[in-house]
Protein backbone atom coordinates (compact mmCIF):
# COMPACT_ATOMS: atom_id res chain seq x y z
CA UNK A 1 0.00 0.00 0.00
CA UNK A 2 2.62 2.02 1.51
CA UNK A 3 4.57 1.46 -2.14
CA UNK A 4 1.15 2.19 -4.20
CA UNK A 5 1.00 5.77 -2.36
CA UNK A 6 4.80 6.86 -3.70
CA UNK A 7 4.50 5.29 -7.09
CA UNK A 8 0.95 7.85 -7.67
CA UNK A 9 2.39 10.62 -5.98
CA UNK A 10 5.75 10.77 -8.24
CA UNK A 11 3.22 10.20 -11.46
CA UNK A 12 1.29 13.02 -9.92
CA UNK A 13 4.58 15.41 -9.29
CA UNK A 14 5.93 14.44 -12.27
CA UNK A 15 3.16 15.26 -14.83
CA UNK A 16 2.50 18.77 -12.80
CA UNK A 17 6.35 19.76 -13.64
CA UNK A 18 6.02 18.45 -17.45
CA UNK A 19 2.77 20.91 -17.31
CA UNK A 20 4.19 23.62 -15.90
CA UNK A 21 7.26 23.06 -18.53
CA UNK A 22 5.15 23.17 -20.98
CA UNK A 23 3.08 26.53 -20.24
CA UNK A 24 6.36 28.32 -19.40
CA UNK A 25 7.14 27.57 -23.39
CA UNK A 26 4.11 28.28 -24.69
CA UNK A 27 4.14 31.97 -22.25
CA UNK A 28 7.38 32.45 -23.15
CA UNK A 29 7.19 31.32 -27.28
CA UNK A 30 5.60 34.78 -27.87
CA UNK A 31 8.39 37.13 -26.49
CA UNK A 32 10.21 38.50 -29.65
CA UNK A 33 13.31 36.76 -30.50
CA UNK A 34 16.55 38.92 -29.23
CA UNK A 35 19.56 38.91 -31.87
CA UNK A 36 23.37 40.31 -30.96
CA UNK A 37 24.18 43.44 -32.74
CA UNK A 38 25.01 43.44 -36.45
CA UNK A 39 23.92 40.20 -36.69
CA UNK A 40 22.85 39.50 -40.35
CA UNK A 41 19.97 37.67 -39.75
CA UNK A 42 18.58 40.00 -37.35
CA UNK A 43 15.63 42.07 -38.29
CA UNK A 44 15.99 44.28 -35.46
CA UNK A 45 17.11 47.63 -35.71
CA UNK A 46 20.38 47.03 -34.84
CA UNK A 47 20.88 44.39 -37.04
CA UNK A 48 22.17 43.93 -40.93
CA UNK A 49 19.67 41.48 -42.73
CA UNK A 50 18.54 44.75 -44.59
CA UNK A 51 21.94 44.91 -46.30
CA UNK A 52 22.82 40.89 -46.10
CA UNK A 53 19.01 40.48 -48.16
CA UNK A 54 19.79 43.42 -50.77
CA UNK A 55 23.10 42.29 -51.64
CA UNK A 56 21.66 38.74 -51.73
CA UNK A 57 18.97 40.09 -54.30
CA UNK A 58 21.48 41.66 -56.08
CA UNK A 59 24.92 39.85 -55.93
CA UNK A 60 23.45 36.44 -55.66
CA UNK A 61 26.39 34.93 -54.19
CA UNK A 62 26.25 35.60 -50.26
CA UNK A 63 26.38 33.38 -47.40
CA UNK A 64 27.15 33.26 -44.08
CA UNK A 65 30.31 32.70 -42.75
CA UNK A 66 30.11 31.13 -39.05
CA UNK A 67 33.24 28.95 -38.65
CA UNK A 68 36.85 29.38 -37.99
CA UNK A 69 38.84 31.52 -40.35
CA UNK A 70 41.45 28.58 -40.59
CA UNK A 71 38.56 26.68 -42.45
CA UNK A 72 38.33 29.92 -45.10
CA UNK A 73 39.68 28.97 -48.15
CA UNK A 74 43.29 30.10 -49.76
CA UNK A 75 43.01 28.13 -53.22
CA UNK A 76 40.17 30.86 -54.72
CA UNK A 77 40.80 34.28 -55.00
CA UNK A 78 37.35 36.04 -55.59
CA UNK A 79 36.16 36.11 -51.86
CA UNK A 80 34.83 39.01 -49.95
CA UNK A 81 34.56 38.34 -46.18
CA UNK A 82 32.57 41.51 -44.68
CA UNK A 83 32.87 41.41 -40.85
CA UNK A 84 30.76 43.52 -39.00
CA UNK A 85 31.69 45.12 -35.55
CA UNK A 86 33.50 41.67 -34.43
CA UNK A 87 34.15 41.33 -31.11
CA UNK A 88 37.73 41.53 -29.78
CA UNK A 89 39.82 38.52 -31.46
CA UNK A 90 42.19 37.83 -29.49
CA UNK A 91 43.37 34.89 -30.64
CA UNK A 92 46.47 35.22 -33.00
CA UNK A 93 45.86 32.05 -34.56
CA UNK A 94 42.65 34.16 -35.83
CA UNK A 95 44.36 37.03 -37.00
CA UNK A 96 47.30 34.61 -38.47
CA UNK A 97 44.39 32.88 -40.53
CA UNK A 98 42.39 36.45 -41.78
CA UNK A 99 45.66 37.38 -43.24
CA UNK A 100 46.76 34.39 -44.71
CA UNK A 101 43.09 34.91 -46.71
CA UNK A 102 44.06 38.60 -47.88
CA UNK A 103 47.72 37.13 -48.97
CA UNK A 104 46.04 34.47 -51.11
CA UNK A 105 44.56 37.31 -53.06
CA UNK A 106 40.84 37.65 -51.40
CA UNK A 107 39.53 40.91 -49.92
CA UNK A 108 38.39 41.60 -45.78
CA UNK A 109 35.97 44.69 -45.60
CA UNK A 110 36.05 45.85 -42.15
CA UNK A 111 33.65 47.74 -40.45
CA UNK A 112 34.31 48.85 -36.97
CA UNK A 113 34.20 51.70 -34.68
CA UNK A 114 37.89 51.23 -33.56
CA UNK A 115 39.52 49.06 -35.02
CA UNK A 116 42.76 49.86 -33.48
CA UNK A 117 45.43 47.28 -33.58
CA UNK A 118 43.42 44.89 -35.40
CA UNK A 119 45.45 43.89 -38.96
CA UNK A 120 47.78 46.57 -37.30
CA UNK A 121 45.10 49.65 -37.96
CA UNK A 122 46.52 52.76 -35.97
CA UNK A 123 43.88 54.90 -34.78
CA UNK A 124 43.60 58.51 -33.38
CA UNK A 125 40.74 60.51 -31.46
CA UNK A 126 40.82 63.97 -32.90
CA UNK A 127 40.98 67.11 -30.35
CA UNK A 128 38.98 69.20 -32.34
CA UNK A 129 35.53 68.90 -32.57
CA UNK A 130 33.92 69.94 -36.42
CA UNK A 131 31.57 69.42 -38.63
CA UNK A 132 31.33 65.32 -38.60
CA UNK A 133 29.13 64.98 -41.21
CA UNK A 134 29.97 65.86 -44.62
CA UNK A 135 32.20 63.44 -45.76
CA UNK A 136 34.55 63.09 -49.04
CA UNK A 137 35.37 60.14 -51.35
CA UNK A 138 38.85 59.92 -52.81
CA UNK A 139 37.27 61.45 -55.97
CA UNK A 140 36.23 65.07 -53.95
CA UNK A 141 32.55 64.18 -53.87
CA UNK A 142 30.53 65.25 -50.69
CA UNK A 143 27.77 62.91 -49.25
CA UNK A 144 25.68 63.17 -45.46
CA UNK A 145 26.03 60.74 -42.64
CA UNK A 146 25.98 59.67 -39.36
CA UNK A 147 29.62 59.48 -37.60
CA UNK A 148 28.96 57.90 -34.78
CA UNK A 149 32.92 57.08 -33.92
CA UNK A 150 35.10 59.55 -32.18
CA UNK A 151 38.40 58.13 -33.77
CA UNK A 152 39.90 58.34 -36.93
CA UNK A 153 41.87 56.25 -38.87
CA UNK A 154 45.43 56.72 -39.68
CA UNK A 155 46.94 55.87 -43.04
CA UNK A 156 49.98 54.80 -43.90
CA UNK A 157 52.23 56.20 -47.05
CA UNK A 158 50.55 53.28 -48.95
CA UNK A 159 47.42 53.23 -48.25
CA UNK A 160 44.51 54.93 -50.21
CA UNK A 161 42.34 57.10 -48.85
CA UNK A 162 38.51 56.17 -49.58
CA UNK A 163 36.34 58.25 -47.47
CA UNK A 164 37.16 61.15 -45.26
CA UNK A 165 35.97 64.31 -43.06
CA UNK A 166 37.36 67.41 -41.84
CA UNK A 167 38.81 65.31 -38.84
CA UNK A 168 40.39 62.95 -40.60
CA UNK A 169 40.49 59.39 -42.51
CA UNK A 170 37.02 57.51 -42.22
CA UNK A 171 37.65 54.61 -44.41
CA UNK A 172 41.34 53.48 -46.26
CA UNK A 173 42.02 50.38 -48.62
CA UNK A 174 45.15 48.49 -47.87
CA UNK A 175 47.21 46.18 -50.07
CA UNK A 176 47.73 42.83 -48.41
CA UNK A 177 49.67 40.15 -50.27
CA UNK A 178 47.48 39.41 -53.34
CA UNK A 179 44.62 40.64 -51.77
CA UNK A 180 42.69 43.39 -50.21
CA UNK A 181 41.87 45.53 -46.20
CA UNK A 182 39.31 47.32 -46.64
CA UNK A 183 38.65 48.92 -43.08
CA UNK A 184 35.72 52.15 -42.38
CA UNK A 185 34.68 53.21 -38.39
CA UNK A 186 31.05 53.62 -39.42
CA UNK A 187 29.37 50.24 -38.90
CA UNK A 188 26.49 51.80 -38.19
CA UNK A 189 25.70 52.81 -41.81
CA UNK A 190 24.66 48.83 -41.70
CA UNK A 191 22.14 48.83 -39.24
CA UNK A 192 18.80 47.81 -40.60
CA UNK A 193 17.38 51.50 -38.72
CA UNK A 194 19.93 53.38 -40.49
CA UNK A 195 20.91 51.48 -44.18
CA UNK A 196 18.21 53.56 -46.15
CA UNK A 197 18.84 56.97 -44.12
CA UNK A 198 20.97 59.94 -45.44
CA UNK A 199 23.70 58.44 -47.44
CA UNK A 200 24.60 55.19 -45.81
CA UNK A 201 23.62 52.78 -49.01
CA UNK A 202 26.14 54.19 -51.40
CA UNK A 203 28.48 54.70 -48.93
CA UNK A 204 28.57 51.06 -48.23
CA UNK A 205 28.17 49.69 -51.71
CA UNK A 206 30.99 52.52 -52.48
CA UNK A 207 33.27 50.68 -50.36
CA UNK A 208 32.21 47.30 -51.17
CA UNK A 209 33.12 47.94 -55.02
CA UNK A 210 36.20 48.97 -54.24
CA UNK A 211 36.96 45.41 -53.33
CA UNK A 212 35.28 43.12 -55.61
CA UNK A 213 33.98 42.53 -59.22
CA UNK A 214 31.09 41.12 -60.43
CA UNK A 215 32.78 37.43 -60.39
CA UNK A 216 33.50 37.38 -56.04
CA UNK A 217 31.41 36.01 -53.48
CA UNK A 218 30.40 37.71 -50.52
CA UNK A 219 31.19 36.10 -47.08
CA UNK A 220 28.90 37.70 -44.18
CA UNK A 221 31.41 36.95 -41.09
CA UNK A 222 29.47 36.06 -38.03
CA UNK A 223 32.09 33.84 -36.26
CA UNK A 224 32.87 36.96 -34.11
CA UNK A 225 29.18 37.42 -33.58
CA UNK A 226 29.05 34.15 -31.66
CA UNK A 227 29.46 31.38 -33.80
CA UNK A 228 31.77 28.44 -33.69
CA UNK A 229 33.01 28.38 -30.23
CA UNK A 230 31.50 31.86 -29.31
CA UNK A 231 28.09 31.31 -28.78
CA UNK A 232 26.23 31.23 -25.59
CA UNK A 233 24.18 27.56 -25.55
CA UNK A 234 20.61 29.66 -25.74
CA UNK A 235 21.25 31.42 -29.35
CA UNK A 236 22.95 27.69 -31.01
CA UNK A 237 19.67 25.64 -30.67
CA UNK A 238 15.46 26.32 -30.76
CA UNK A 239 14.04 26.35 -27.24
CA UNK A 240 12.11 23.88 -27.92
CA UNK A 241 15.16 21.09 -28.22
CA UNK A 242 16.87 23.00 -24.99
CA UNK A 243 13.05 22.10 -23.28
CA UNK A 244 13.25 18.75 -24.46
CA UNK A 245 16.72 18.37 -22.93
CA UNK A 246 15.43 20.04 -19.67
CA UNK A 247 12.84 17.84 -19.42
CA UNK A 248 14.81 14.32 -19.99
CA UNK A 249 17.60 15.49 -17.23
CA UNK A 250 14.78 16.54 -15.10
CA UNK A 251 12.92 13.12 -15.15
CA UNK A 252 16.36 11.31 -15.24
CA UNK A 253 17.19 12.50 -12.28
CA UNK A 254 13.64 11.51 -11.03
CA UNK A 255 14.12 8.44 -11.92
CA UNK A 256 17.04 7.54 -10.36
CA UNK A 257 15.90 9.04 -7.26
CA UNK A 258 12.78 6.91 -7.12
CA UNK A 259 14.98 3.77 -7.73
CA UNK A 260 17.13 4.49 -4.77
CA UNK A 261 20.26 5.23 -6.77
CA UNK A 262 23.23 6.15 -4.90
CA UNK A 263 26.35 7.91 -6.41
CA UNK A 264 28.85 5.78 -3.77
CA UNK A 265 28.69 3.25 -1.22
CA UNK A 266 25.44 2.19 0.89
CA UNK A 267 26.37 -0.64 2.64
CA UNK A 268 27.72 -0.35 6.16
CA UNK A 269 29.79 -3.20 7.02
CA UNK A 270 28.28 -5.44 9.41
CA UNK A 271 31.28 -5.49 12.20
CA UNK A 272 30.82 -1.71 11.80
CA UNK A 273 27.13 -1.33 12.82
CA UNK A 274 27.52 -3.91 15.54
CA UNK A 275 30.24 -3.16 17.46
CA UNK A 276 29.84 0.73 17.84
CA UNK A 277 26.44 1.42 17.03
CA UNK A 278 24.94 -0.69 20.47
CA UNK A 279 24.38 1.99 23.06
CA UNK A 280 24.69 -0.45 25.68
CA UNK A 281 28.03 -1.78 24.52
CA UNK A 282 29.27 2.06 25.03
CA UNK A 283 27.23 2.39 28.17
CA UNK A 284 29.14 -0.52 29.75
CA UNK A 285 32.48 0.69 28.64
CA UNK A 286 31.67 4.04 30.48
CA UNK A 287 30.57 2.27 33.62
CA UNK A 288 34.26 0.40 33.55
CA UNK A 289 36.31 3.59 33.03
CA UNK A 290 34.17 5.61 35.91
CA UNK A 291 33.98 2.73 38.05
CA UNK A 292 37.91 1.79 37.49
CA UNK A 293 37.33 -1.55 36.67
CA UNK A 294 40.59 -1.69 34.17
CA UNK A 295 41.18 -5.48 35.24
CA UNK A 296 37.97 -6.87 34.60
CA UNK A 297 37.99 -4.83 31.42
CA UNK A 298 41.43 -6.14 29.91
CA UNK A 299 40.29 -9.70 30.68
CA UNK A 300 37.17 -9.59 29.25
CA UNK A 301 39.18 -8.04 26.20
CA UNK A 302 41.98 -10.21 26.38
CA UNK A 303 38.90 -13.40 26.27
CA UNK A 304 37.51 -12.11 23.40
CA UNK A 305 40.35 -12.22 21.61
CA UNK A 306 41.46 -16.19 22.94
CA UNK A 307 37.92 -17.25 21.60
CA UNK A 308 38.73 -15.75 18.28
CA UNK A 309 42.40 -17.43 17.80
CA UNK A 310 40.06 -20.71 18.57
CA UNK A 311 37.88 -19.89 16.31
CA UNK A 312 39.48 -19.17 13.32
CA UNK A 313 42.67 -20.75 14.31
CA UNK A 314 42.11 -23.57 16.66
CA UNK A 315 44.30 -22.27 19.39
CA UNK A 316 42.74 -23.47 22.78
CA UNK A 317 41.78 -20.66 25.22
CA UNK A 318 43.14 -22.76 27.57
CA UNK A 319 46.82 -22.21 26.70
CA UNK A 320 48.56 -19.01 28.41
CA UNK A 321 49.78 -16.18 25.97
CA UNK A 322 53.63 -17.16 26.70
CA UNK A 323 53.02 -20.16 25.00
CA UNK A 324 51.57 -18.51 21.78
CA UNK A 325 54.70 -17.13 20.12
CA UNK A 326 55.29 -19.77 17.68
CA UNK A 327 51.44 -19.64 16.13
CA UNK A 328 51.39 -15.86 16.23
CA UNK A 329 54.52 -15.65 14.52
CA UNK A 330 53.55 -17.86 11.52
CA UNK A 331 49.71 -16.27 11.44
CA UNK A 332 50.31 -12.32 12.71
CA UNK A 333 52.11 -10.34 9.75
CA UNK A 334 51.43 -6.72 10.90
CA UNK A 335 53.30 -7.25 14.21
CA UNK A 336 57.14 -7.71 13.59
CA UNK A 337 58.07 -10.97 15.16
CA UNK A 338 60.36 -10.21 17.26
CA UNK A 339 58.10 -7.70 19.47
CA UNK A 340 55.57 -10.92 19.59
CA UNK A 341 57.48 -12.32 22.91
CA UNK A 342 58.08 -9.06 24.84
CA UNK A 343 54.47 -8.39 23.78
CA UNK A 344 52.56 -11.69 25.26
CA UNK A 345 54.87 -11.93 28.01
CA UNK A 346 54.01 -8.39 29.04
CA UNK A 347 50.08 -9.41 28.54
CA UNK A 348 50.36 -12.71 31.00
CA UNK A 349 51.76 -10.11 33.83
CA UNK A 350 49.04 -7.72 33.11
CA UNK A 351 46.81 -10.12 33.28
CA UNK A 352 48.63 -11.42 36.24
CA UNK A 353 48.09 -8.64 38.14
CA UNK A 354 45.91 -7.64 41.09
CA UNK A 355 45.12 -4.00 40.03
CA UNK A 356 46.19 -1.54 36.96
CA UNK A 357 46.48 2.77 36.02
CA UNK A 358 44.43 4.17 33.85
CA UNK A 359 47.49 4.47 31.68
CA UNK A 360 48.34 1.06 31.42
CA UNK A 361 44.96 -0.08 31.01
CA UNK A 362 44.90 2.31 28.31
CA UNK A 363 48.45 0.95 27.00
CA UNK A 364 47.55 -2.53 27.33
CA UNK A 365 43.82 -2.30 25.62
CA UNK A 366 45.67 -0.53 22.47
CA UNK A 367 47.53 -3.86 22.31
CA UNK A 368 45.34 -6.35 22.36
CA UNK A 369 43.17 -4.58 19.95
CA UNK A 370 45.77 -4.42 17.14
CA UNK A 371 45.86 -8.16 17.91
CA UNK A 372 42.27 -8.86 17.79
CA UNK A 373 42.66 -6.57 14.10
CA UNK A 374 45.22 -8.65 12.84
CA UNK A 375 43.56 -11.75 14.09
CA UNK A 376 39.89 -10.60 12.38
CA UNK A 377 41.11 -9.31 9.09
CA UNK A 378 43.60 -12.94 8.28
Amino acid sequence: MKSNVNLKAWIWLAFLLALFLILSYILGSHKPQEYPPYDSESPAPTGTKAVYTYLENEQGSVKRWSHSPAYLSLESKDQVLIMVEPFAISSEEDMNAYKKFMEAGNTILLFKENPKDMFSIKTKYPEAEQDKEKIKDAEGHTYQGDLLSDVRLVPNERDDILLQDELGVLALKRKVGEGDLIVSNSPNWLMNERILTRDHLHLVLSLLEEGMTSEKKILFDEYHHGGEGGAPVHTLYPKWFLLIILQCVIFTLLWLWYRGKRFGSILVPREETVRFSDERIKALGAWYLKGRQYRDSINIQSDYVRGLLQEKWGIPTTRDWVDLEEQLARKIMGIPRKEIPGLLKGLHEIIDKESLSKQEYLLWSKKINRIRKEVEER
